[in-house]
């Protein structure tokens, strides 16, 4: 699944003022086949989805969603989610985020949300547990990702925690054929949003680039102690100009900054797995 990695902000139309009744909004969020089962080598036509062949797994897929909200723009919000939920993505099916009802009847065309660090007042949400919730919250992560790489009989686990805060803005997707910025309420109806995590963008290449692939020789080749798992501390050793330790892929970090070795180049990676209603783009802003 293709992604644009965008730091720029979106031109929006203009919308009208005017109400016609009231209607809802309700947000969801899923993680899609590649969180929930696997990220495989070739889709089931025979396409390459990850370049040098390896299948990813998942079985822990944690991430923390707050300030979820809907706002005519140059307006303060219409309704904003007033707690932070943690989910894990790995579990199957649709997630239950926020339901916005009695809303006036128009466009809000400035949607955004956040992936932040957990603090203590975190619900939690569908398919997480308590202990998820404490290990989130004694870390101060907002995203952590358990699972492993296999390829032929060679498996090499991973435990990632990130501390990123990232606000996801100026939300917009396709609707009905047609590109929207942010959500449309109607009277009696309900457009229902699904934001999307993708858990395949952890592997991408390149930060920025339309052209990035799935590569995952560079970090599994990173076990340094061979005992299996690769860690954060042995991809921080990686230095991204070090052609052989990065054998394949461009890792281009484009306008971005500071980002010198495997670790950062994943965690800036972590900042781009949100999305809106499946394939549409958001502002990705770090805090």
């Amino acid at each position: 699944m293709k992604k644009v990695v965008c730091f720029a902000l979106a031109a929006l139309a203009a919308c009208s003022d005017s109400s016609d009744g009231q209607g809802t909004v309700t947000f969801t969020t899923w993680g899609e086949d590649y969180i929930e089962r696997e990220i495989p080598p070739k889709d089931e036509m025979g396409e390459v989805i990850v370049e040098d062949g390896w299948t990813v797994r998942y079985t822990k897929f944690l991430v923390v969603i707050s300030e979820v909200s809907v706002a005519e723009d140059g307006k303060a919000p219409a309704a904003q989610l007033a707690t932070p939920k943690l989910f894990d993505m790995h579990a199957p099916g649709q997630k239950p985020v926020a339901t916005f009802a009695d809303l006036p009847g128009r466009a809000y065309p400035h949607v955004s949300y956040a992936i932040a660090p957990a603090t203590a007042v975190v619900e939690v949400g569908a398919g997480a547990t308590e202990a998820d919730k404490q290990l989130m919250v004694a870390n101060g992560y907002s995203v952590f990702v358990e699972g492993s790489a296999i390829k032929e009989t060679t498996t090499k686990s991973f435990r990632w925690g990130f501390k990123t805060s990232t606000l996801y803005d100026r939300c917009k997707a396709e609707v009905s054929g047609k590109e929207t910025d942010g959500v449309v309420v109607t009277n009696g109806g309900t457009d229902a949003v699904e934001l999307t995590i993708h858990g395949d963008h952890l592997f991408y290449d390149d930060l920025q680039s339309a052209e990035a692939k799935l590569r995952l020789d560079n970090i599994v080749n990173a076990d340094a102690n061979a005992d299996g798992e690769v860690t954060l501390e042995e991809l921080a050793a990686v230095d991204l100009a070090d052609r052989t330790k990065i054998t394949s892929g461009t890792y281009g970090t484009g306008s971005a900054t500071g980002i010198n070795d495997l670790r950062a180049f994943v965690e800036a990676l972590s900042r781009t797995v949100g999305h809106f209603r499946g394939e549409g783009e958001c502002v990705a802003r770090a805090r």
